[in-house]
């Protein structure tokens, strides 16, 4: 069927509201074509549609080959600079709790196919992503997924975002009881609902049936809900203010009890707050963890508690609870044990990391392993008719980027593994330290500094080639991987986290990950780590075989990975991978100045050789490092229990860079704080080198925020915030330096031109 047929065939046939929704979109985005609607307000209603632009710079594919230019919808190639207008940007949908059917599954493959590259990508919030999708397209995928009972409204944007839960909810042996039907009441409730549409920046909200396990991660979530039984009555404990991006936030109990009656206006009572309390023009302080930080968890849930009053119950509030069932699943065929014989080759090590044995009785949990959160339109068709052989419409995704099938007969696993590696998804490590989960990154991401990706999937290959080797204590470690400082790939929360970052090494930039350390992925993401030391990509494979060797080797009796890096000490783990720090000149190793899946040079140029055969290390780079080593010292004084010290040096550490950088350009600056201050924002801040396009000046606020003040009876959880905030100033004043460089670059190229 043409697309310009969509709207009339599909219109009549979809909810009128639902309808609607996407007429108005369509017809605003005409508007906007024609210059009759702002862009500031059509950039906020298209990411309330889930629309986004994304990165196309890299000239690669999703597999690392190099790429053909995408033609515009009228036939002609990219030419000049790209705008939401000619660029293929992106389309995300929201998958409540992560709950598919198999039609679902196959409308997926059908818009991968027919407006993307082919992929359906699966995001750590339990969503689908199509990347490299034209705007034109957008009012008819977004009218074909409706068809199918999916919305991608309020998908993206400054609104409540998709709602995760576990995907083991209703088949777990530890939950008090399936809190699916209540993260689906949520995002029923909350979709679209006055109280949440003047929100400064995104609410991300998740439900785990569990307190002890991963789960939904509750604990970095804006809000999250953990069940609990008591005296026979379910109810939540409920968390507010969490949240990973540049600096983390563990969120705060708000109530320890919150019953099911309670549980959504408690929630449109918080969310009215953060309305009317959250930051509108500072997006960098926009985020509800910061309103609580600000007020302290005493005050804030005194001031949830006053507007509560001000909402009046409502049916809506309780409706749900007469239909708690409708979300229950039924198995398609009878249960059954798993009959001994000749399994398929593979089968054993498969079942022993994909296969989740639920509490009723013969039947399992599949976890379909998705190579970076991967599938082609063939591999999602064919999903869905496994599913509709084994399983029915019980599907799930994960927040580990997988996808599961629940309620498989236990007999029918030997045959359901054969048919998946047909389509080559039956591999084994789900859930592993090979299933290494990966925001998009330098492939599609703007804000991405380093290919995730690309790293991820190189660690991925090599883990899965030691995968009967490695030790069962390794097996279980997390690995995360994040672009960029805003940690969509987790990694805070990982055993081994890793957050891109680049480094400018005698003019040429240099692909690099932050190694961050500490982190808890148990106990819903129960503590976040801090970074040990920026390592060029090429090395990181290095890192994480020295980390888990020395595990392996030193580990006592069943002590855990984060208790094993803290027996350790940073410092002694800082000098692991000294070696792997310190970084070659271009003619030693060219290698490392390329990214993963990149072949080529990530670099500025040169800002000049050297005397006597080697290259002169400008005086500026000494003095990041000298700041990243003060960043270091500082984590460690937290590790000693200095909290008040660890802060201070933290600051002491922007204090070194900026001064450093202050220099670099040409400027006297004394070793005064406020002179460096000071001189900083003349001539670094104010030309915009020291500006993130995407960030502004955020950056800029974390040195003048702790200016001035005192470090007294600084909590340990504030010097930990403090510490990530000077981690992400050096990394902003390196690439400031980067900048620098770039600009007297292009000052000298115009003068040989005038001059000539």
């Amino acid at each position: 069927m043409a697309s310009r047929t969509w709207k009339t065939h599909l219109d009549s046939q979809l909810p009128k509201a639902m309808a609607d929704e996407i007429n108005v979109f369509e017809t605003e985005l005409e508007l906007r074509q024609k210059g009759k609607l702002e862009e500031k307000l059509f950039a906020e209603t298209r990411l309330r549609r889930g629309v986004y632009g994304q990165r196309y710079d890299n000239g690669l594919r999703h597999d690392g080959e190099a790429q053909q230019p995408i033609p515009f919808p009228s036939g002609e190639l990219t030419k000049g600079p790209m705008t939401m207008w000619d660029a293929p940007g992106m389309q995300r949908i929201k998958v409540p709790y992560g709950g598919l059917t198999a039609a679902q599954l196959e409308m997926i493959a059908d818009l991968a196919e027919e407006y993307s590259d082919g992929i359906a990508h699966i995001t750590t919030r339990q969503d689908f992503q199509f990347h490299f999708i034209h705007i034109e397209d957008t009012p008819d995928l977004m009218r074909r997924l409706a068809a199918v009972d999916i919305t991608t409204r309020e998908a993206c944007g400054n609104s409540v975002r998709n709602i995760t839960a576990c995907p083991r909810a209703g088949v777990c042996h530890d939950e008090p009881f399936d809190t699916t039907p209540y993260a689906k009441a949520m995002a029923d409730f909350l979709l679209g609902h006055p109280d949440t549409q003047d929100f400064g920046r995104k609410v991300k909200i998740a439900f785990s049936g569990c307190r002890d396990h991963a789960c939904a991660l509750t604990n970095i979530h804006d809000i999250g809900a953990i069940g609990v039984n008591r005296a026979g009555k379910r109810g939540f404990e409920f968390y507010v203010g969490g949240g990973l991006g540049a600096v983390p936030h563990q969120a705060k109990l708000l109530e320890e009890f919150v019953s099911e009656e309670e549980l959504l206006p408690l929630s449109q009572a918080v969310c009215r707050v953060f309305a009317r309390l959250g930051e509108k023009t500072n997006r960098a302080r926009a985020r509800l963890k910061f309103v609580v930080a600000k007020l302290g968890i005493e005050e804030f849930r005194r001031i949830v508690a006053e507007e509560r009053k001000l909402i009046p119950n409502a049916p809506e509030h309780t409706a749900y609870l007469g239909m708690l069932h409708a979300t229950d699943e039924k198995p398609i065929k009878v249960s059954s044990l798993l009959r001994k014989g000749r399994y398929p080759e593979g089968f054993e090590a498969w079942r022993s990391t994909n296969v989740y044995q639920q509490r009723q009785s013969g039947y399992s949990l599949v976890t379909i392993k998705c190579p970076l959160g991967d599938l082609t339109s063939a591999q999602l068709r064919a999903l869905a008719d496994l599913a509709r052989k084994f399983c029915g419409d019980t599907i799930r995704t994960t927040i580990e980027q997988n996808l599961v099938f629940r309620w498989v007969s236990n007999d029918d696993l030997p045959a359901l593994y054969t048919l998946l590696g047909a389509i080559g998804l039956n591999a084994p490590g789900a859930g592993t330290i090979v299933d290494v989960t990966s925001c998009p990154g330098t492939d599609t991401c703007k804000l991405g500094i380093s290919a995730s990706r690309g790293l991820a999937a190189e660690l991925g290959t090599r883990l899965a080639e030691q995968a009967l080797t490695l030790d069962k204590s390794v097996q279980e470690l997390r690995i995360k991987v994040s672009g960029c400082f805003n940690s969509c790939g987790q990694h805070h929360v990982g055993d081994l986290g890793f957050l891109g970052a680049s480094r400018a090494v005698n003019g040429r930039r240099v692909p690099n990950f932050q190694v961050v350390l500490g982190g808890q992925w148990k106990e819903n993401g129960g503590a976040y780590g801090l970074a040990i030391g920026s390592v060029p990509s090429k090395r990181i494979p290095d890192v994480v075989t020295r980390l888990t060797e020395r595990f392996v080797r030193e580990r006592v009796q069943e002590e855990s990975f984060q208790t094993f890096i803290q027996r350790i000490g940073k410092l002694a783990l800082r000098k692991m991978v000294e070696d792997l720090i310190e970084m070659p000149t271009y003619q030693e190793a060219p290698g490392l100045y390329r990214d993963w899946g990149d072949p080529r040079e990530y670099t500025i140029g040169d800002l000049g050789v050297g005397e006597c055969a080697g290259e002169v290390v400008p005086f500026v780079e000494f003095g990041l490092a000298a700041a990243e080593r003060q960043v270091f010292e500082a984590s460690t004084l937290l590790e000693a229990g200095d909290p008040s010290g660890a802060a201070e040096r933290a600051y002491r550490a922007m204090l070194h860079a900026a001064q450093a950088l202050t220099r670099h350009v040409g400027a006297f600056v004394t070793d005064a704080p406020d002179d460096i201050v000071a001189q900083f924002r003349t001539y670094l801040v104010e030309p915009k080198f020291f500006w993130d396009p995407f960030a502004g000046e955020k950056f800029v606020h974390y040195l003048t925020r702790v200016h001035g003040t005192t470090f007294e009876g600084v909590t340990s959880e504030r010097a930990h915030q403090r510490i990530e905030e000077a981690q992400l100033f050096v990394d902003a004043s390196n690439q400031a330096y980067a900048r620098v460089g770039e600009a007297r670059q292009k000052a000298a190229a115009d003068a040989k031109v005038v001059t000539a």
